[in-house]
């Protein structure tokens, strides 16, 4: 697939190497050369100097033999106007960066297919959602729903008091007379495990287990988790993501949102109706206090700053708070907020990257999520007809040991599978896959 990325900035480049890394090729155009020389240096793209905005830039870049192009430069009036070019000059699939929920209601979109934007991306609407889903569960990393909330992928830090931590995970499947969860994927030591039966789980594991709706219980006590409500939340920055966070959420929690900047304070007290807005720093440490951190069951920091939000998190941790979610866009401080154990972290590259990567695979994909404590992704891929995984029992079928099959929702069931389930056409697949794995799983489910 020839991709065209207009925009070199954080998202451009993490979706640059990531796509470079499966094989397309992939064109990176930006008007500062200085921003394309990273790429340029350490990934297998095309670099070209150029606006998007600009027809002639656009037709040096021979857009018009490309198949996706995916306009994310800084500002979304430039996004939206250069993904319309792309495809008045034969771009076949065009996607825009936004940052105005509005154009995401349905009849809106339709307005922006008619001017040539095939799809829109907001991020931060985006990270908005796994924040919320986030709070359904304390005492988990992450939490990603697939068939309605049926079957589920919990990330769960483990700690010495789990009563599976020193089991192998055959030793754990039979704590039950039934398969209760598939653990999928173990991140130790920064590294990605994909386990098999006699792999054991240790202190300190991030282990990615799919469960059903009501086995769950079950996980989250052979896990060591204790379940506990969230009535309390703080929200610290009144950025788009804390904006949608608190809007959503206001009706069914008590709210309160720190924000620094005096006019998007009242801005904010304005829209939101049953949320407390608080005009003040949330740096400052008695502050916090006085604003009650230390009775707050979930605290959120979603700062433009990382630093400021990762640190927010360990004075919340320390405060007694059970959950802590921080945005953390600097890639190079992910490893350092999971090691730390700040809880979950949103990063909205990974998230516009996961909503793109679905439309350059040729399997029939209905989900794709790439995940920020691991280089890893997680797929829900179609069964088709006569396709190879269809073919026998996954013990019988040549699964790639860099995958593993953690779900399956058939009509509207849901299994966890073992070496003797077999996959049927339109089966939904619950995968995860290191990247060396994607395109050999890929291939199975054509």
């Amino acid at each position: 697939m020839r991709i065209l990325i207009s925009g070199a900035g954080e998202v451009g480049n993490h979706l640059a190497k990531l796509l470079s890394n499966e094989d397309h090729d992939v064109i990176l155009m930006d008007e500062e050369e200085s921003k394309l020389r990273p790429a340029a240096q350490h990934f297998d793209v095309m670099t070209v100097v150029g606006s998007g905005t600009s027809i002639e830039d656009l037709k040096n870049a021979q857009v018009k033999t490309c198949d996706l192009f995916i306009a994310v430069p800084p500002y979304e009036e430039e996004s939206i106007l250069s993904a319309m070019l792309a495809k008045k000059l034969g771009a076949k699939k065009t996607f825009a960066r936004i940052n105005n929920f509005e154009y995401l209601h349905e009849e809106n979109k339709e307005y922006f297919r008619q001017l040539g934007i095939d799809e829109l991306i907001f991020p931060e609407f985006l990270g908005a959602l796994e924040i919320i889903a986030s709070l359904k569960q304390v005492g988990i990393r992450q939490m990603f729903e697939f068939s309605d909330g049926q079957l589920l992928l919990y990330a769960i830090k483990l700690r010495s008091n789990a009563p599976i931590v020193g089991m192998t995970l055959s030793q754990a499947a039979s704590l039950h007379s039934t398969n209760e969860y598939f653990t999928v994927a173990i991140v130790r030591d920064g590294k990605t495990i994909i386990p098999r039966g006699k792999d054991m789980f240790l202190h300190n594991d991030l282990a990615y287990v799919v469960t059903t709706k009501s086995s769950a219980p079950h996980l989250l006590a052979d896990a060591g988790k204790i379940s506990q409500e969230v009535k309390n939340v703080m929200i610290l920055g009144g950025s788009r993501i804390g904006k949608k966070v608190a809007k959503d959420l206001e009706s069914q929690y008590h709210i309160k949102i720190i924000e620094i900047n005096k006019e998007k304070s009242n801005r904010l007290a304005d829209m939101l109706e049953n949320t407390l807005v608080i005009n003040g720093d949330g740096r400052n440490l008695e502050l916090l206090k006085d604003e009650g951190l230390g009775k707050t069951d979930a605290f959120i920091a979603v700062t433009g700053n990382s630093e400021v939000n990762i640190l927010a998190c360990q004075l919340a941790k320390k405060m007694g708070v059970i959950k802590t979610v921080a945005e953390v866009e600097n890639m190079d401080y992910i490893d350092l907020a999971e090691n730390i154990g700040i809880g979950t972290i949103i990063n909205k590259k990974l998230i516009a990257a996961s909503y793109i990567y679905r439309h350059t695979l040729k399997a029939n994909v209905s989900y794709v999520k790439c995940l920020t404590a691991t280089d890893a992704d997680v797929l829900e891929l179609i069964a088709k007809k006569d396709s190879k995984i269809t073919r026998d029992i996954l013990k019988n079928l040549d699964i790639p040991k860099d995958v593993n099959i953690g779900g399956i929702i058939r009509n509207k069931g849901v299994i966890i599978p073992s070496g003797n389930t077999q996959i049927i056409p339109d089966d939904k697949v619950v995968v995860f896959a290191l990247p060396s794995g994607v395109k050999k799983i890929e291939k199975m489910f054509l």
